[in-house]
């Protein structure tokens, strides 16, 4: 009696684990860092080596500024929380001060889209123009597409 039920117990550790390992070994890739953005893109839209290695060349150098900006937006942020408060709390505002900060959001706003559109262009750039196409299609504004296919 103890020969099948440990046979069954075995047979289900070794099927569980079996299906385990399939599911992780094909999961996709994280897209929440860049290699894994990178990774991403090079399976979509089925970019040759030489095309990955610039594309990551083109992020890679791109990288540094876009962080900075991501920390300046969460600057940003933490600034608006705080007038929030201080307008629920105090019930007063500070209007040159408010003034002044949605003057450098809306300049961070546009520095943001500038260096992702730069981004975008540079990397459809190096693709041809099936995958150029996907891409943008994908990822990019419609300016941003019909300026690159104008070129």
């Amino acid at each position: 009696m103890k020969r099948p039920v440990l046979i069954l117990l075995l047979g289900l550790a070794v099927g569980a684990t079996s299906h385990l390992a399939y599911f992780q070994h094909r999961e996709p890739a994280s897209t929440d860092t860049l290699e894994g953005q990178l990774a991403w893109m090079r399976t979509e839209l089925h970019l040759t080596e030489a095309q990955f290695t610039r594309i990551r060349e083109v992020h890679q150098a791109s990288h540094p500024q876009l962080r900075a900006m991501s920390a300046q937006v969460a600057l940003m942020r933490a600034e608006f929380a705080e007038f929030e408060k201080a307008r629920r709390t105090t019930d007063r505002v500070d209007f040159l001060e408010f003034a002044r900060f949605v003057e450098t959001r809306r300049d961070l706003n546009e520095r943001c889209k500038d260096s992702t559109r730069r981004l975008v262009l540079a990397s459809a750039e190096v693709m041809n123009s099936e995958q150029r196409e996907r891409y943008l299609r994908l990822v990019a504004s419609p300016a941003a597409r019909e300026q690159s296919l104008a070129n």
